[in-house]
């Protein structure tokens, strides 16, 4: 094996560069991965952008660290790996590898209680010096790390497809959905096709996708959308009143990221319904509160990751009864990560953008 490698490497907003870093080595009970695929992330394209959220402003300190590479949802090979590591995750070199997005630290507030999703440090891929992501030939599974195996025949950009189907698996999760709930997602991106899947799982009487691309509205429906609307052409609120004789939609699944997607759901949504945020916005959104309270005593969720989803994940996977081939648009060589990001950023063409350091 070579000592150095291929990287993206972080130097601030709009600044990421391909570099050649030594390859990472693995300490005690750690394990080294050659990575396979790493997707790209709305998270991902909205950091490189320069978001307050990941840089801070006069309200926040910055999140992620510079000098870091990033890619928080990925696959790989185990190279190597001690018999702690071995033993603690039930792998061995040669299996193929995911890890959970965040690589809690176990002994913070939440991590003692279970939570581990919302640990404090909060040490993602991708962002921490600590967690160095997968936009590079290799990267080191920390031992605070989650792992789980998938097989090897999936292609590796559908295996990396774990990771945004978990986060979606839990905003569903989130939204407990019962039989003769009407669904509504917003925004047919990654995030969006995982939860009209997992709702399709709950089997819920309707459910309802929204796009302004007809082309991503197609595939929704092959993930379980009953009802589709273009909402750049149609009223959304039109349809919902036909199918519920007014009243609105008993569940609103917000993961697109929009500003404008989070009105709209105040205003489909009936009343006691629930409204549920997986979106990560590029900036602040501002909605009249009054409608959440004092006009439809709405349930207003967040969610975080995918705690608990990633067996559920895999197994919908290997199932080979998600449409992969419509959603995984577009594969990449490393160098070409900057035309990867502005395919994120287009998202007339795209839906799941992956690179492939290979």
């Amino acid at each position: 094996m070579s000592e150095s490698m291929q990287a993206v490497v972080c130097h601030g907003p709009n600044d990421y560069a391909l570099e050649e870093v030594p390859v990472p080595e693995a300490g005690p009970g750690s394990a080294l991965v050659q990575v396979e695929a790493v997707g790209i992330c709305a998270s991902d394209l909205k950091c490189y952008h320069g978001a307050a959220k990941f840089w801070g402003d006069e309200d926040r300190p910055p999140y992620v660290e510079r000098g870091v590479i990033p890619g928080h949802e990925f696959v790989g090979t185990v190279v190597s790996l001690d018999d702690e590591a071995a033993e603690k995750w039930g792998v061995a070199v040669g299996d193929r590898v995911l890890s959970e997005q965040i690589v809690p630290c176990w002994e913070c507030r939440y991590c003692r209680r279970g939570e581990y999703w919302m640990c404090a440090p909060h040490a993602v891929y991708g962002f921490k010096h600590r967690t160095h992501g997968a936009m590079a030939s290799y990267m080191v599974f920390p031992r605070e790390a989650i792992v789980h195996r998938i097989s090897k025949h999936l292609p590796a950009h559908h295996a990396a497809f774990a990771e945004p189907l978990s986060c979606a698996l839990h905003a569903v999760e989130r939204a407990d959905i019962h039989f003769d709930d009407v669904v509504a997602v917003a925004g047919c991106g990654p995030i969006g096709m995982g939860m009209v899947l997992g709702a399709a799982a709950k089997s819920p009487r309707h459910i309802i996708a929204l796009d302004v691309f007809d082309g991503k509205l197609e595939v929704a429906k092959l993930c379980g959308a009953d009802v589709t609307v273009n909402v750049g052409r149609d009223d959304p609120l039109e349809v919902v009143a036909e199918l519920t004789e007014g009243y609105g939609v008993d569940v609103y699944l917000e993961g697109s990221g929009h500003a404008s997607a989070v009105a709209q759901g105040l205003r489909l949504l009936r009343k006691l319904g629930t409204y549920v945020e997986y979106g990560v916005f590029g900036s602040d959104v501002s909605v009249d509160w009054s409608v959440i309270s004092d006009d439809k005593e709405l349930d207003v969720r967040g969610a975080h990751l995918g705690p608990h989803c990633w067996p559920a994940a895999v197994a919908m996977l290997e199932s080979g009864t998600v449409p992969m081939d419509r959603i995984c648009t577009h594969q990449l060589p490393l160098a070409d990560f900057k035309q990867g990001f502005d395919l994120v950023a287009d998202s007339t063409s795209s839906i799941k953008v992956s690179l492939l350091p290979g």
